[in-house]
This record gives C-alpha cells, structure tokens and sequence, in this order.
C-alpha cells in the first residue's frame, strides 16, 4: 500500500499538529504505549468502506476548438466584429474595404472560386445549403452542381449583402467554419492592411468546457468519460465529464522550473452563469476505487516523531498509539493499515 497516494505528507502533519503533540512508539515497536493521563478531545470509529481517491487541480473555463481565420480579401480594414462577439450564419466577421467576409456553415474550407463550369464537388453543394438556409434559391437544387440556379441564387445574396453582382463565390467573401462562432481576438485592426492569407481572427466554438493543463504525474485521473466537480468563478458548482485527453505531453520552462503536462478538456453538464473567458476554476477529479478498507477522518492522524503516521486508539480510559500505512484520501477520509485495527474501534480526533 502506497503512502499518502494523493495528500501531500506536509499536509497531512498540518492536520495532525491542530490537536495533539508528536507522538512516540514503544522501544519494542509493537504499537502500545502507556494509558494517558487525559482523553482525547473526540473519538470517531475505524470504518470500513469503498474510497475513491480524489485531487483538486487548477483548470480555467474557456471555450472549446479555439482556431484562427484568415481572409482571401485585400485592402483595408473598415469594420472587424469585437471580441467575445457571437457570429451566426450568414453574418459578417469582418469587411475590408467595406465588403464584408461572410461566415457560412460547413466542414470543408473554402480552397476553389465557386463558379459556373467548375468541376462538381462536396464544396458546391455545401454552399448550396447555405444558400438555401438563408432564404435564397426557391428553385435551387441542392447537389454537388453548380447550374445557373445556384449562379442566380449568388447573385440574390451579393446583392444584399453589397458585394459585386458576379455570381461566383471565393475566399474574399466567404468563411466555412462548422457551426457558429465566438471572436476570441482580432488580429487585424480597423484601418490595417489585410491581404489574402493574412490572419485576421481568433475563433472558437461557442460551447464552453473547462481546460485543464494536467501534470503527467498524475495522468491516471484523466479517464475519458470520468466525472469530475468543478469550482468556477463566484463559488459556483457544477459538474462535468472528461471529453478529451491528450497524448502528447507538453513541456514548459527551464530546467528546476519545468513542467510536463498533457491536456485535459471537461463538458460542463450545465451551462455556467459566468461569461468570462479564461476564468480560474478548480477541479476536482477522481483516480482509482479502493474496496472495503479500513478507513478514518483525516484528522485522526497523528505525525510520528519516528516519521510517517499513527492514530491514537481509544480503549475505555486509556489510548494507545498505532502506527499506521496510509492509502487512498477521499470524502475527508483516508485508507489506514496498522497491527491490531479492526472495523468498530474508536480513534482519537479533535473537538469539532
């Protein structure tokens, strides 16, 4: 059995010196000291249970599948959609000499000028429903081929949106992303050059996960699928499921100062009420199950002059210090094994 698996030994000695002074084994090692003078402040029982190891890491509540965007267009800027703006379908992210960049949904990007006599494609019929989405092409066919419907069904959208009147479609005007967006920051300020290529957004989704960068040293809590509890902003609880573990560690700082963690994201059940990015949240998570132990408040232990811990058993009128191996710490509870400890027995513990 491991010793102090997931709470620290300095805080362990902390939680022992609240109540009593260090205490000390018999010579012989068998555990049994002489009767005390004074009881003990409190007593609670030895247990026997199933605990689950758990530990509190630091995490910040953001917003999932953070990408950048560049722009086919070329000229000045003139108008850019402010940070923490909310973009949907058919709305403008941008506009460069006054013609806007129009976010539209779909998987593939934008790589061909979509035009009359092109070659057929999975791109075309993706602007079609597009199209067809935002109220242009009655007798639209959405397929894969670009026909003089979808040309005249170009031509209707430009002209509302105040771009040339040419019915074919490029990078200059359209953005593919999958679902609606949210600006995380704009790379390209009002009155700068842009030119096709250039980054000019910061996106993300608009569905907010908690980010944690998890030290490797403690990847066994990362388990897809496990839940965890979440302390956000204000004192809010919530809780939520692991979605993604990463599988490349990263690295970061020099030398005593470095650090490797891999990346851990967690889908919140519910959606928080705060609506700031970045936020510092604390998360609880959960390693493995530890059947039917022996198990005593955390405050039953005692720091040991020798090293390590004991608890102070309580038999009628006098007490006796056990030595003890600690194992899993969970529910303010901690895995204890020691000669001689049984379910039932009474431990000593500080006055509540």
């Amino acid at each position: 059995m491991s010793k102090g698996l997931l709470l620290g030994g300095g805080a362990v000695l902390a939680v022992a010196a609240t109540w009593t002074a260090v205490a000390v084994l018999s010579d012989a090692g068998t555990g049994a000291a002489a009767p005390t003078a004074s009881p003990v402040p409190a007593t609670a029982e030895i247990t026997r249970q199933d605990l689950v190891e758990t530990k509190t890491v630091s995490g910040s509540l953001t917003y999932a599948g953070e990408r950048q965007l560049t722009s086919g267009a070329s000229g000045t800027v003139t108008w850019v959609a402010g940070q923490g703006t909310v973009v949907r379908r058919g709305r403008p992210l941008l506009k460069v000499d006054r013609r806007p960049l129009v976010l539209m949904y779909g998987k593939l990007p934008l790589y061909r000028t979509l035009q009359r006599g092109m070659s057929d494609g999975p791109d075309v019929e993706q602007l079609e429903r597009n199209l067809k989405a935002l109220g242009y092409g009655d007798y639209l066919t959405v397929d894969d081929h670009f026909s003089y419907a979808t040309a005249q069904a170009v031509k209707e959208w430009q002209e509302d949106r105040g771009l040339a009147e040419t019915g074919q479609v490029d990078a200059a005007q359209v953005v593919f992303q999958p679902a609606a967006v949210r600006v995380t920051e704009a790379k390209a300020e009002v009155g700068a050059k842009t030119a096709p290529g250039q980054q000019v957004l910061t996106v993300s989704g608009i569905r907010r996960l908690v980010h944690v960068d998890l030290d490797t040293g403690d990847q066994s809590l990362a388990r897809k699928g496990a839940k965890v509890s979440v302390t956000l902003p204000g004192g809010e609880q919530a809780t939520g499921t692991i979605t993604s573990v990463g599988t490349v560690a990263e690295t970061s700082g020099q030398d005593q100062d470095a650090s490797t963690t891999i990346d851990v994201d967690i889908t919140l059940t519910t959606t928080p009420k705060t609506k700031l990015d970045q936020a510092p949240v604390e998360v609880e998570m959960q390693s493995e199950r530890h059947e039917n132990v022996l198990a005593v408040p955390v405050e039953a232990l005692l720091a040991l002059r020798e090293g390590g811990f004991g608890v102070e058993v309580v038999e009628g009128p006098a007490t006796r210090i056990v030595a003890v191996e600690t194992g899993a710490f969970g529910g303010g509870m901690v895995e204890i094994e020691g000669a001689g400890l049984a379910e039932g027995m009474k431990v000593g513990v500080p006055a509540s």
